[in-house]
């Protein structure tokens, strides 16, 4: 199938999952429904390594990765039901009873600190860097839960909003300073309701 580049605009990674299934334009459009869009959206939004998803796409039996994709599919779906649920105000300590299937996936990890050469504007040197090992298609699904679970830790869920254009079906998190954001992107529902509003005035003049 072929699908446009995935979206990544809700200024939160976590929503930005929950986002790989939209309807920004009028057209639905999913980009888990199989394991080479999985694949795809985890490169985009550089959850893993480019080598270490070539390694696993090229080690999968067939079938295993669209079965992951499934369980990804099925975690955002969850995820959107517990965002939904709390969105509009602080989360608290109480929710964490609701979140044992993030946990659940959290657990799976096997991650390990690597020192490693350190390049950059800090110049040479040795910095601590926090790898993992992706012995399984199934440790796909571990970046996306450690994204979700950086959501929920981090993020006010009194900023989360959903977009208010015609049909679309995207969410952010509203980081502006008067937290006055309508839209998922101007380009796209804020010109649409832009154009709505001008044909409207245009019309109450007529």
């Amino acid at each position: 199938m072929d699908r446009p580049p995935a979206m990544f605009i809700a200024d939160s990674l976590g929503l930005d999952f929950l986002n790989s299934v939209a309807t920004p334009v009028d057209t639905p459009v999913d980009w888990l429904d199989d394991g080479e869009g999985l694949v795809d959206w985890l490169a985009q939004a550089k959850l893993v390594p480019a080598d270490e998803l070539g390694a696993l796409k090229a080690r999968a039996m067939p079938g295993e990765l669209d079965k992951v994709a499934g369980q990804a599919r099925a975690l955002r779906e969850w995820f959107r039901g517990f965002v939904q649920a709390h969105a509009g105000r602080p989360l608290t300590a109480k929710a964490l009873h609701e979140l044992g299937p993030l946990n659940d996936v959290l657990e799976r990890d096997e991650a390990f600190s690597q020192i490693v050469p350190r390049n950059g504007e800090q110049g040479d040197g040795l910095a601590l860097l926090r790898m993992r090992r992706w012995r399984s298609p199934e440790s796909l699904l571990l970046p996306i839960g450690e994204a979700l679970a950086k959501f929920v830790c981090e993020e006010d869920f009194s900023d989360v909003k959903a977009c208010e254009g015609h049909n679309c079906t995207m969410l952010f998190a509203d980081h502006t300073r008067r937290r006055a954001r309508r839209w998922c992107t101007m380009a796209i529902c804020g010109n649409r309701a832009k154009q709505a509003a001008h044909r409207s005035r245009l019309k109450s003049r007529q």
